[in-house]
């Protein structure tokens, strides 16, 4: 399979310090690192008897590593997180360069906080995002099929939904069952199309609850999970400062990582470009570019947030209280498209006011800006939206 070249560029990264690569399965983060690093060893505990090796007598990292040896790659660090205690004394000892991989901090966050805050710079790999695809993008197959690597880059549409599919099942089993994160795999396995049928709309606890036949507080767990895992982030509300007047909603909303892997969840293989469901894969699309550009730029993905008021007047997303943008699948944009961005401008003063659609041709309205997706991606990537 083709390499396209990624926009983190890990050898840079490692003169500063050592690296952990965060980031869903199949993103690519193997790929990566053997396109832009020559490592002196590597270590893979997804093979079994490289795993069972360290499990049993971690200590053997040390010691089968020679004095020439500077730069060291472990994958999947997250199955065997008791190795990052020989980790953090590598580094302190002998100034060794670690690049961790993986696919989950859940287990790393509660035993090794000290090292990924200090010692490791924590990156992000996101799957293929417009600029790294340029000319090779289709708005239509991302929306379909999603940009994880192995996905896109397949042949025909039949492949690719034959890797959905697989990644789904791999997900479940790999990522929850294998790492124990929950209890009960089939409550688990009710709750994801659940939560997909919910991506980009407030969060219901008591409804995906019903669904999933859990209680409520598991429901909150196991979005905590998928967040944990990185196959979604929760997006707060905004929140004016000592104003009563202008009270927001206070419930957050979450968006899967990729929308192919959205549409494996619920067994949808096409969506009509005139639904309510191609409106909510744009707007995903339209996320995940966004909290990718921020995680690669290494801004603070906290400051993206979305408004909405008590009356239902909402803005998709905001960043840093002041660049608000509306997104809206339409080929068409009218007024009445503009009414979150209004309200919300006569709450506090917006610096730019964006509605990205499907358009040809940028134009303003008033004076919000019409901005077609081509045109959105461009001055994203080029630094000049935000």
């Amino acid at each position: 399979m083709q390499f396209i070249k990624r926009i983190i560029l890990i050898n840079r990264e490692l003169k500063r310090k050592s690296i952990l690569l965060l980031g869903p399965r199949r993103t690519g983060k193997s790929a990566l690192l053997r396109h832009q690093l020559k490592a002196d060893r590597s270590f893979d505990l997804l093979r079994s008897e490289t795993f069972q090796t360290l499990a049993f007598r971690p200590s053997l990292l040390r010691e089968q590593l020679k004095d020439s040896d500077r730069v060291i790659v472990i994958d999947e660090i997250q199955k065997l997180p008791i190795l990052m205690d020989e980790v953090h004394a590598l580094i302190e000892e002998r100034d060794i360069r670690f690049v961790l991989t993986g696919s989950s901090a859940r287990k790393l966050r509660r035993t090794h906080t000290s090292l990924m805050a200090g010692r490791a710079r924590r990156l992000y790999l996101h799957p293929f995002c417009h600029a790294e695809l340029s000319t090779r993008f289709s708005l239509l197959r991302a929306l379909r099929f999603g940009t994880l690597p192995p996905v896109y880059l397949q042949g025909t549409d039949e492949d690719a939904w034959r890797e959905l599919r697989d990644y789904s099942g791999d997900y479940l089993r790999e990522e929850i069952l294998a790492e124990a994160l929950v209890r009960k795999i089939d409550a688990f396995s009710r709750f994801l199309p659940s939560a997909a049928r919910m991506n980009g709309e407030l969060l219901n606890f008591e409804a995906a609850a019903s669904d999933s036949q859990v209680p409520a507080r598991t429901i909150r767990e196991y979005y905590a999970v998928l967040e944990d895992t990185l196959v979604g982030r929760s997006l707060e509300p905004y929140r004016f400062k000592g104003s009563k007047s202008r009270k927001a909603i206070a419930t957050s909303k979450f968006y899967f990582f990729d929308c192919g892997v959205l549409n494996a969840l619920l067994g949808r293989r096409s969506v009509s470009e005139d639904s309510p469901e191609f409106g909510n894969l744009f707007e995903t699309w339209v996320m995940n570019e966004l909290s990718t550009f921020l995680h690669y730029r290494g801004e603070d993905l906290s400051e993206l947030k979305f408004w909405r008021s008590p009356t239902g007047d909402e803005v998709d997303f905001l960043f840093r209280g002041e660049v608000a943008i509306e997104v809206k699948a339409t080929r068409h944009v009218t007024e009445r498209h503009l009414r979150g961005l209004l309200a919300l401008d006569s709450l506090c003063r917006l610096r730019r006011k964006i509605v990205i659609c499907r358009e040809a041709v940028p134009r303003k309205l008033g004076a919000v800006e019409v901005m077609p997706w081509e045109e959105f991606v461009r001055a994203l990537w080029a630094g000049d939206l935000l």
